[in-house]
């Protein structure tokens, strides 16, 4: 017997409002019952688990020790600039000259996540 992965739960202070940001990131919906207010929400991903924002009293203090990567459909830089535009902060720049390398974001209440090299980046250093 196994376990299967249900969800992703992220502690927050405001619910909604990372779940908006995160499904700006996703492209993927909030759950049709969620709406402002809310102190748990979701965002429904087409394949795989759900993020499930959970509102909390105490205010984030340390580093995740559980992070997010996201492999982006355009570039990494372009999806970068896209996410910095949506409200994430860049926190360590370990992109490479030569391509190599990720960036580390920060979503609005400074969870980190990495942006990683998209497939077609990283076919252009294989060539």
């Amino acid at each position: 017997m196994v376990s299967v992965l249900q969800n992703v739960a992220i502690d927050c202070a405001d619910a909604y409002a990372l779940a908006r940001f995160w499904s700006g990131v996703t492209g993927s919906p909030l759950h049709p019952e969620d709406g402002p207010g809310a102190e748990e929400t979701a965002v429904m991903l087409p394949a795989g688990p759900i993020l499930y924002f959970n509102q909390v009293p105490e205010p984030k203090t340390v580093k995740n020790r559980i992070h997010l990567c996201l492999r982006p459909e355009t570039s990494r830089e372009e999806e970068v600039d896209r996410l910095l535009g949506l409200g994430a902060t860049l926190v360590a720049d370990l992109r490479e000259a030569d391509g190599a390398g990720w960036a580390v974001l920060a979503d609005p209440e400074g969870n980190e996540f990495c942006v990683l090299r998209s497939e077609s980046d990283r076919a252009a250093m294989s060539s």
